[in-house]
């Protein structure tokens, strides 16, 4: 009984905004793992509240990492539907070695440029902040561009976002990032499947 009395403070403690934005976001990353092109309706929800959110607890490298996933969430939604008319869905295709180093640069540079900028401001952990915004930056234009390996970069991050949202005191939105560890995985799983076999030995 104290249980669930403790879960029912818990839940009212919880921001209604908060709830939607992890109902939202939870039902963008299951249907993008299963290459269902109505993710992107919901992700535009879910990031558009989460700016809000973010600003609130001083974390601003994931408030513009959010929206930058607006336009990009646009974009994803565009792409996928310019399968052709005889396909269901927008093929999905392994990296390219030119895509790993531009998005290790782009990480790089990204983290110490933006984090840099933050530590001079009200931001919270200025530098792990901007190192899982890059990250996050890589994997959005990876998962718009139907690169399978996207996942993998979201298993990592969502790992170290968990933390952080733990300490900034946003649980619901911890869960949610906790839930989208396997969720990743099952995505990295069933988009690699979908690989013809030519394009997995190549």
């Amino acid at each position: 009984m104290t249980f669930i009395h403790d879960l029912q403070i818990w839940w009212q403690q919880q921001s209604l905004w908060e709830i939607v934005g992890v109902i939202t976001g939870l039902l963008c990353v299951y249907l993008a793992a299963k290459n269902i092109i109505w993710n992107w309706p919901f992700a535009i929800i879910s990031v558009t509240i989460y700016i809000f959110i973010f600003y609130e607890k001083n974390l601003f490298a994931d408030m513009g990492l959010q929206v930058y996933f607006l336009v990009v969430n646009i974009y994803g939604w565009y792409f996928w539907s310019k399968a052709p008319a005889s396909a269901d869905r927008t093929p999905v295709k392994l990296i390219t070695k030119k895509e790993v180093w531009i998005s290790l640069i782009a990480t790089v540079v990204f983290t110490l440029f933006l984090g840099s900028v933050l530590r001079y401001t009200t931001a919270s952990f200025p530098y792990i902040d901007s190192f899982c915004a890059a990250c996050s930056l890589v994997a959005q234009v990876l998962l718009a561009r139907k690169v399978v390996e996207n996942w993998l970069i979201w298993v990592f991050v969502d790992t170290i976002y968990v933390g952080i949202y733990i300490v900034k005191g946003l649980d619901a939105t911890a869960f949610m990032y906790a839930i989208y560890i396997p969720i990743a995985l099952m995505g990295y799983m069933d988009w690699y499947k979908k690989l013809d076999l030519k394009s997995r030995t190549s």
